[in-house]
């Protein structure tokens, strides 16, 4: 591993430069941040700092160098994407391959030679334009799988120059075991790219572990050593806040309104063929079927999962189902003055989801399989202490080793969502308490800045502290 040098106990005068697929608006701040922005707010406050990435738009040709936009001490470069490398990295590679094959979906992963090498080739464009912006003694923070080789191909352009530089990455979703990983062709090389990094974050144990071992299958123990676990998680007292002060609001007064009294269970998901959307409807269906008919009439499920990647055959294979999923259960459960089940497929206001999860009496989190899944953690931060409503929660969602008062469900089992669901909508307010109180523990002590601040106490403190975070 690469030495520190003198300045590794001084992490406020170096500069952080955060490196992800896309940058953030330098316009959005705050509530209107989201994502890996608000994430980052607190390793980002009282520090100068540089954040490069793609800027989301498309050009002819990928331009060599990026454009620079200052606020305060942030700075922000971004890379537009040529047409062809966009289709080649993004369409192609990484989400066509990498992220089926990541959340143990390799029956519809694909690959491509060109894909792959358009992949390699913008990764390669990212750090030829992030070179000459760099200092000796940055601290360089490498976000998610779109950027697997980045850390290699910056090496190799700043050479023993850059011989202080401290480079870690983080992977926010899974990591397959290796029988799973290695079934993607060039995995090997991806392996060996991660061994440019001197510090490799993932979110749970399990992930660690898989990571750690193939790495030691491809021979490259050191970096398997490089590999720690650092829990994501959000700016608690701050979504806490939103919820209480959106939860007054106009919007939320007319949800309440439109519910007439029923109990709320809220969804807040991409729609993405990860989060178990299908079978979450369906178990949703199941309550309504069964259980005495108690549920009729009785509960409303509102389901946010705002569309992307429509330019995809399994998401829009997915909208059709989803559309014909809620057409029948409305079909054959609705009455002239209740819908069961409401589901929007456009964007909604960060405040507003928060103010919508404090009146939700169950959060249903039910992906097939996520790195960590921070909607868990903002539905227990959005909640009334005095009375809190009830999380459903995936097993096979990252959150879910932290967030132990939830009602943890097979994703895949519709019957047992439908269960839980009855459970939690009956559950008496001593035991919603008590299991809220657990979790909100964990919420607030497991936050966003606790996050980044372990996870860069292990970069900038050198290899003994990176060896002895993992």
């Amino acid at each position: 591993m690469r030495r520190a040098g003198h300045y590794c106990h001084e992490s406020r005068r170096r500069r952080l430069v955060i490196v992800a697929n896309r940058v953030p608006n330098p316009r959005e701040r705050g509530a209107a941040a989201g994502g890996l922005a608000v994430a980052l707010q607190e390793a980002l406050a009282g520090r100068e700092a540089l954040w490069f990435g793609w800027s989301g738009q498309c050009a002819e040709a990928t331009p060599r160098e990026p454009r620079i936009v200052r606020h305060g001490r942030m700075t922000y470069a971004r890379l537009d994407l040529g047409e062809a490398d966009y289709r080649r990295y993004y369409e192609g590679f990484a989400n066509a391959s990498l992220w089926p094959m990541l959340h143990y979906r390799l029956g519809i992963a694909q690959f491509d030679r060109e894909d792959y090498a358009g992949y390699r080739l913008v990764n390669a464009a990212f750090a030829a334009a992030l070179a000459p912006l760099l200092r000796p003694d940055d601290t360089v923070w490498v976000h998610d799988f779109h950027l697997f080789p980045f850390g290699a191909e910056l090496r190799r352009r700043i050479g023993r120059g850059g011989a202080d530089l401290r480079i870690g990455f983080f992977l926010h979703v899974p990591c397959p075991p290796p029988s799973v990983f290695g079934a993607l062709p060039r995995s090997e090389e991806l392996l060996a790219d991660l061994t440019a990094y001197d510090v490799i974050g993932v979110q749970t144990e399990e992930d660690a572990g898989h990571l750690r071992e193939a790495l030691q299958r491809a021979g490259h123990d050191e970096a398997a050593r490089r590999v720690g676990t650092w829990p994501a998680g959000i700016d608690a007292a701050g979504f806490a806040a939103m919820a209480r002060r959106a939860a007054a609001g106009p919007e939320a007064e007319r949800l309440r309104a439109s519910l007439v009294g029923r109990s709320l269970v809220i969804g807040v998901d991409r729609l993405d063929y990860t989060k178990g959307l299908p079978h979450r409807f369906s178990g949703y269906g199941r309550l309504l079927a069964g259980f005495e008919g108690r549920h009729l009439g009785a509960v409303t499920y509102l389901q946010f999962a705002p569309v992307s990647r429509e330019e995809v055959a399994q998401y829009r294979a997915l909208r059709r189902e989803l559309d014909e999923l809620t057409g029948r259960i409305n079909g054959q459960y609705a009455d002239f003055d209740w819908v069961p089940l409401r589901y929007i497929t456009r964007a909604v206001a960060r405040p507003t989801l928060a103010g919508f999860m404090r009146i939700a009496r169950v959060g249903l989190v039910t992906p097939l399989r996520d790195g960590m899944n921070l909607v868990a953690k903002e539905y227990v931060a959005a909640q009334d202490p005095g009375d809190p409503g009830v999380l459903v929660l995936s097993r096979f969602a990252g959150a879910a080793g932290q967030l132990e008062g939830a009602l943890v469900v097979n994703p895949l089992d519709p019957d047992e969502i439908a269960e839980a669901l009855d459970r939690a909508l009956s559950m008496p307010a001593a035991e919603r308490i008590a299991r809220w109180r657990g979790m909100a523990q964990a919420v607030w002590t497991h936050d966003a800045a606790a996050w980044s601040r372990g996870f860069l106490a292990a970069l900038e403190g050198g290899p003994a502290a990176a060896e002895q975070a993992a």
